[in-house]
């Protein structure tokens, strides 16, 4: 079955082919790790790895390179402002190297939580300095360079089709509205390539170069480590919606002004998280939620927003609400209590896969990673009259992609004594038609932190 993926390139879907057969060089934008990710950022990484594992379920190698951000990064993208690592350091006491140590092992707790599976290479901007002088170095003897005051920029006017990944007129775009203009720049679109540490301050990240001492631009290190470390493997390039128009726009055309080839083949983004309001999440919007305290301190399951990010295609936009966390929290938990009941029926493990079911799990996978039509496979699966053991065997392979640890459900969840006195009261409530007794054992249950479900096999009680 062939897989299709939506490419910002040419914005649509298309059956994706790899440069070398069999193998795929993915390249996944990782954070600046100056602050926590929120969870909009990890929706993107959950997004991310939902493609990878589609990848590793059709049969390919993956080659997978995250790197870290840990300088250059300023807050105006446009390469106005301040060195977002510098501004960390100065707002916590704190040096710029233990800022990003401390950020990039919070960044990894978090996607561990998430059952992210972890790239095959981590890369640090500050680790591939000389690999980005060069490269400016390529494109300097090119002739797309030239100085100013504080630093070198890529002139854009001599890329052709600058904009052929954002699809906006060259003329309307503008520099960011937050910072004023540099006026030594000949467009408003040219970009930083190095940054010259400013006369009488001593950086805590800066470096010697042949055009003075300072520091790389932020565009700069993602060309530089992905064509370093994938080489001729540069097949899909990820994330977020928002890179689209300035970073990976950047990236684009310093890669290939100074290559002339073709960088990456399919470019893909995924939208926003909103909140209440209809604003995206975002740092420079204050309005921004850790995983750590929306979920692991609230004592919901991380796992839970996996399963939330599940509802909704990753080209759209994702709502955040508490009604939302509570609905992917009941579902999670309804999910894992299928499995468990088939896992406690005595499933014989060596029954197959099956090949219908799981025909139309990877149509929806494989369609662009339709996520709300691979869980909705999921169900059909659970709820068809095929045997337990077909059942636990396709649902743990289904779980290649949704990485949900359903191979650790094996037995259904133990029932407190009290829990399960009301649940079997209830049963019998039921039973005989006492509708009024029914519906107060049921609050009662769910007082206790549980959830009641009403099934053809009987009253099903499940933990919240």
């Amino acid at each position: 079955m062939k897989l299709h993926l939506y490419n910002s390139l040419v914005r649509r879907k298309e059956e994706f082919k790899p440069v070398q057969a069999g193998e795929v060089g993915l390249y996944t934008c990782g954070p600046t790790v100056y602050n926590f990710a929120h969870i909009g950022n990890l929706r993107t990484y959950i997004f991310e790895d939902i493609l990878k594992r589609a990848l590793l379920y059709n049969g390919y190698r993956v080659k997978h390179v995250m790197n870290i951000t840990d300088v250059g990064h300023l807050t105006g993208d446009r390469d106005m402002g301040e060195d977002k690592m510098e501004k960390g350091a100065q707002r916590e006491g704190r040096t710029a190297w233990e800022i990003a140590e401390f950020y990039t092992q919070a960044f990894r707790t978090d996607i561990e939580n998430l059952n992210i599976l972890p790239p095959d290479i981590w890369v640090k901007a500050t680790d591939t300095i000389d690999d980005q002088i060069a490269l400016i170095e390529t494109l300097e003897e090119k002739g797309y360079t030239y100085r100013t005051s504080d630093g070198i920029y890529f002139d854009t006017s001599k890329f052709k089709d600058y904009t052929k990944l954002s699809h906006q007129k060259l003329e309307s775009l503008q520099e960011g509205a937050r910072v004023e203009k540099n006026l030594e720049k000949r467009n408003p679109t040219d970009f930083a390539l190095w940054k010259f540490s400013p006369a009488g301050v001593q950086r805590q990240m800066e470096w010697d170069s042949p055009w003075g001492i300072g520091f790389p631009g932020w565009h700069i290190e993602c060309s530089a480590m992905s064509m370093k470390f994938l080489g001729n493997q540069l097949d899909i390039h990820c994330g977020g919606s928002d890179h689209i128009d300035v970073h990976h726009t950047n990236e684009i055309a310093q890669s290939e002004a100074a290559t002339g080839k073709k960088f990456f083949n399919c470019w893909m983004h995924g939208a926003f998280l909103i909140i209440a309001g209809g604003k995206k999440m975002a740092k420079s919007e204050g309005n921004f939620l850790t995983l750590d305290h929306a979920f692991t301190q609230a004592g919901i399951p991380p796992l839970v927003y996996r399963f939330a990010a599940f509802q909704t295609h990753y080209r759209k936009p994702m709502e955040y609400s508490d009604a939302s966390v509570q609905a992917a929290r009941n579902g999670l938990a309804h999910l894992q209590n299928q499995v468990r009941q088939i896992a406690g029926n005595g499933v014989d493990r060596e029954d197959g896969i099956s090949s219908e079911h799981k025909d139309k799990f990877l149509e929806a996978v494989n369609d662009d990673l339709n996520m709300p039509r691979a869980m909705a496979a999921v169900q059909e699966l659970l709820k068809s009259d095929i045997s337990d053991g077909q059942k636990y065997a396709t649902i743990l392979d289904f779980d290649r992609v949704l990485g949900l640890d359903l191979d650790e459900l094996d037995r259904p969840e133990e029932l407190p004594a009290e829990v399960q006195e009301l649940a079997d009261q209830r049963q019998r409530a039921r039973d005989a038609k006492d509708w009024e007794a029914s519906d107060r054992l049921r609050d009662e249950i769910q007082a206790l932190g549980y959830m009641v479900q009403d099934t053809p096999e009987g009253v099903k009680v499940i933990k919240k």
